[in-house]
């Protein structure tokens, strides 16, 4: 129906004004009259719902629409009405704004209606008298400037209408953020935040009080829907879901109600926001306490949230500890006393005078013949002796916002009519110019605060935490916090916790959750085809954390790191090599030691007993230098144990194979002595002569030089180093020697098994030469074990795990050297000791 209205008389204005070649204008429809109003030079409009409701008719859709007839009183506009007189005489009353100009104003009643705010919005501009016979259609609008509406639907309409005609309305109350689109409402200013900031403030301080899973209900118009909207888009991006969020008006049928109640009762969320005026909430009250819908923590606007009417409406305290954002609050000096002083409204208008005083004292003029007789009134009624909301002055911000939208008009007339001590005209301006100069207005109020529009009509955003608090069984509200827009977004929201109470009267903050937090060392995990904010914790997998409550996602830990048992720090792997500290590596270090030392032990026997023929037998020499290397083989097995390092990965594999091979290069030397000593004694054989003591001693430097040249190579090619193996234990660092080039450790290896079965298959064929002590023997059996202990090194080195497999490698190094001193040194320290009789070289010689 208000859409017929509106588009009946925008049809009307837009036949008025088009018309501008006619000769003749007359007026269109009934007139309409302002419910305040006063001349002056310049007139400034004001458009308030002095009524709240509007009696529906039927629509016949033949002939016009009846007007509509507006029902209940409502007080506020009285308030607002107050505010733009009290603006309009101070500046009439100074000498240094307008001087020489006087303000009027025109008040009309929307009833809270679309349809209503258009059709005064076309009077403003149009004015009611039929011109004189022949006067074009040229004349301008009939007021400078509208300020209003309460509502943002209805002031969508009016200033889509008179936009086109670069009318500004100024709004004191209409905060949808739509209204800020310079495109669709070129003509829109306003002195209240926008919901853009709103909203955003709003899903901070949900988010703030770690409520995720919340309800939302909303008015079922332009101010709820696009509030709500602005809201759920900020809200999803700071991680808070919604469970539902409900359209609700106060005009629904029972059947929609009934589906709203229902989805609020099976809801496990226990916070609602409320983008809802106050008549809708106060209905949606009622009903909640009709189903028993108590003990929710609700978060309000501006539009209900310091309402002391709907304070006083919620008798039985649903809103207990409700939070939300107001303006913030000002005090106008003299305002108040202004307000309350009803003088100005009886000679501003005396018809809608009578019914303000009949509602405001509860009486009649004159004698109603019912049952519900009330006194007559005398006009002597004191409004000290009242109490309703004419006389409460806790939306003193919004009247300010009226007052500071008249003073913001006329700073933009000062300054455009060149106003110095005097004003050179007090014409009204061309509206186009005096809308430019109003957009760029920047002044302070005589309290200090700032008044300036951005780029989208919009003031500065500044609210106040209002937090219902009760106070002898009266809702008191009491400032809890501040939201400033203009300041960095870690300082924009601050809440003093420990004044609010909350819901059910409790200094605890709600849970409202969908999922409880999950803890350091879990991440969150989405329940499929639920919201975000549903989720399982799932434990980090090892080597991962989470070291903060609610985390995404586990986070690897560096490759020198690991996780603890609680999955929620890194900490440094645990290094594992072969250490001397440990048993197993005191125990080699004992074990290499003594072999070394009783090398040395049988060296000093041998050089003590040196030219007995035990030790002259198979070339002393290359005893000694057996015996020498030995002492090299147990020693290299120390540079295997302890934490690896440049110098020790290069010394051990080389070391070792250098040694070795010098051990190995005497023994097959000792074992060709053996093979050739008999060899010569065969008739015309001079073997020996060609295998001397010259001979021995380059055979042994020339097989020991060959290892010495494959070292070098290794060393200049691909030289072993540390190295962090990572991939065998996820939770330790092995520290070993990476060989480097593969080719030359196993070539180390092989010249070393090459010789040692060289050496092998010599001393077996020479094993049964008759002598009554044949060194072959033992040599055969030392190179048995030698090899034995080398070819089950192989499998056992590869298959080992970190320090063991240096453990195996110094093992099967000491197990060869041992096996050598043993089976080549032992008999024959044996003989020297506890047998010397035997130490002659007729027994030696001795033929079986």
């Amino acid at each position: 129906m208000e859409t017929v209205f509106a588009f009946v008389h925008v049809v009307m204005a837009i036949i008025k004004f088009s018309k501008a070649n006619e000769t003749a204008c007359a007026l269109r429809g009934e007139s309409v009259y302002p419910q305040l109003s006063k001349d002056g030079h310049i007139i400034v409009a004001g458009i308030f719902p002095f009524h709240s409701k509007w009696e529906n008719t039927n629509l016949s859709y033949s002939v016009t629409p009846s007007p509509l007839k507006c029902m209940s009183l409502n007080f506020r506009a009285f308030q607002y009405s107050q505010s733009l007189i009290f603006a309009v005489e101070e500046i009439n009353n100074s000498s240094s704004l307008l001087p020489g100009v006087s303000l009027g104003y025109k008040i009309y009643d929307t009833c809270g209606s679309t349809a209503m705010g258009v059709r005064m919005a076309m009077a403003l501009m149009n004015g009611n008298e039929n011109s004189v016979l022949g006067e074009p259609c040229t004349k301008p609008a009939q007021v400078q400037a509208i300020i209003g509406e309460s509502y943002s639907s209805v002031s969508m309409a009016v200033t889509k209408t008179i936009g086109p005609f670069s009318i500004p309305l100024i709004s004191h109350y209409s905060t949808c953020e739509c209204l800020s689109d310079k495109r669709k409402y070129p003509s829109f200013l306003r002195t209240i935040p926008s919901d853009y900031h709103q909203s955003r403030a709003l899903a901070e301080m949900v988010r703030h009080f770690g409520w995720t899973w919340v309800g939302a209900i909303r008015s079922d118009d332009d101010y709820g829907n696009n509030g709500m909207a602005a809201f759920t888009t900020v809200a999803e991006q700071l991680g808070i879901c919604l469970e539902y969020s409900l359209p609700f008006f106060r005009t629904y049928s029972h059947g929609k109600v009934l589906r709203i109640i229902e989805q609020i009762k099976i809801s496990t969320s226990r916070v609602i926001v409320g983008f809802l005026d106050t008549w809708d909430l106060a209905v949606l009250l009622d009903l909640f306490l009709e189903h028993n819908i108590t003990g929710y923590q609700w978060v309000g606007t501006e539009a209900w949230i310091f309402d002391p009417e709907l304070a006083s409406i919620d008798k039985h305290k649903m809103l207990q500890g409700a939070i939300g954002l107001s303006i913030v609050k000002s005090e106008v000096t003299g305002l108040k006393e202004f307000i309350l002083n009803i003088n100005p409204l009886k000679t501003a208008g005396s018809a809608i005078f009578t019914k303000f005083w009949e509602a405001l004292f509860n009486c009649r003029y004159t004698k109603q013949n019912d049952a519900n007789d009330l006194p007559v009134c005398t006009g002597e009624e004191k409004l000290s002796e009242t109490e309703n909301p004419f006389t409460d002055m806790n939306l003193m911000p919004i009247f300010n916002n009226v007052y500071k939208g008249v003073y913001a008009i006329a700073h933009a007339l000062h300054d455009l009519l060149g106003c110095k001590e005097t004003c050179p005209t007090n014409k009204q301006p061309d509206p186009v110019t005096f809308l430019e100069h109003l957009k760029t207005v920047h002044f302070k109020t005589k309290i200090g605060e700032e008044v300036y529009f951005d780029e989208n009509g919009d003031p500065a955003a500044r609210y106040e935490i209002i937090n219902w608090q009760t106070s002898k069984d009266e809702f008191v509200f009491v400032t809890v916090g501040l939201y400033d827009s203009t300041f960095s977004a870690h300082n924009r929201l601050a809440v003093n916790m420990a004044s609010v109470l909350w819901a059910q009267n409790t200094n605890q903050v709600p849970i409202s959750v969908c999922s409880e937090n999950c803890p350091p060392g879990t991440r969150k995990a989405v329940q499929k085809g639920k919201p975000v904010c549903c989720f399982d914790c799932v434990p980090c997998a090892e080597g991962e954390i989470s070291n903060i409550t609610d985390s995404i996602k586990c986070e690897q830990c560096y490759q020198d790191y690991w996780s603890n048992t609680q999955r929620d720090e890194c900490i440094k792997k645990e290094t594992e090599y072969l250490s001397y500290e440990e048993t197993m590596g005191s125990l080699l270090t004992v074990l290499s030691i003594m072999g070394a030392f009783m090398t040395i032990v049988i060296g000093v026997i041998f050089f003590r007993y040196k030219n007995t023929p035990i030790v002259k037998a198979n070339n002393s020499e290359l005893s000694f230098l057996l015996l020498f290397s030995l002492t090299l083989c147990f020693l290299c097995s120390l540079t295997f144990i302890g934490q690896p390092s440049e110098w020790s990965c290069m010394l051990r594999h080389t070391a070792f194979g250098i040694t070795f091979v010098l051990c190995i290069s005497c023994v097959l030397g000792k074992t060709l002595v053996v093979l050739m000593a008999f060899r010569a004694t065969l008739p015309g054989s001079n073997v020996m002569k060609w295998f001397g003591l010259p001979q021995q001693r380059l055979s042994v430097l020339a097989f020991t030089f060959i290892q010495v040249l494959i070292c070098v190579l290794w060393l200049t090619i691909s030289p072993p180093f540390p190295f962090k193996n990572l991939k065998l234990y996820k939770e330790k660092v092995i520290l070993e020697c990476n060989v480097g080039s593969i080719i030359s450790f196993w070539a180390v290896l092989g010249y070393i098994g090459f010789l040692a079965l060289l050496c092998f298959v010599l001393a077996f064929l020479a094993r049964k030469l008759p002598d009554n002590f044949n060194e072959a023997k033992f040599i055969t059996f030392s190179m048995l074990i030698f090899c034995a202990v080398w070819i089950t090194f192989i499998p056992a080195y590869i298959s080992s795990p970190g320090k063991f497999t240096v453990a195996v490698e110094i093992f099967a190094i000491l197990a060869s050297s041992f096996g050598l001193l043993f089976c080549i040194f032992l008999p024959k320290c044996y003989i020297i000791v506890l047998k010397p009789e035997k130490n002659t070289k007729k027994q030696l010689m001795g033929k079986i």
